[in-house]
């Protein structure tokens, strides 16, 4: 059975798609963005199989 580690990350109006590219290069999938708190900005979740790095 897979395992997974997850991630939240900030993410940056203007640098979305690097900061996004450069996660998934190490391996990372995107899961969901949402508001962050207080509605300031995004959040990124990520996963990944436990153990890819």
């Amino acid at each position: 059975m897979t395992t997974w580690e997850y991630s939240t990350i900030p993410l940056i109006v203007h640098s979305t798609k690097q900061i996004l590219d450069q996660w998934g290069a190490d391996g990372w999938e995107l899961v969901q963005v949402v508001p962050g708190p207080g509605g300031n900005g995004l959040v990124a979740y990520l996963k990944r199989p436990t153990g890819e790095r």
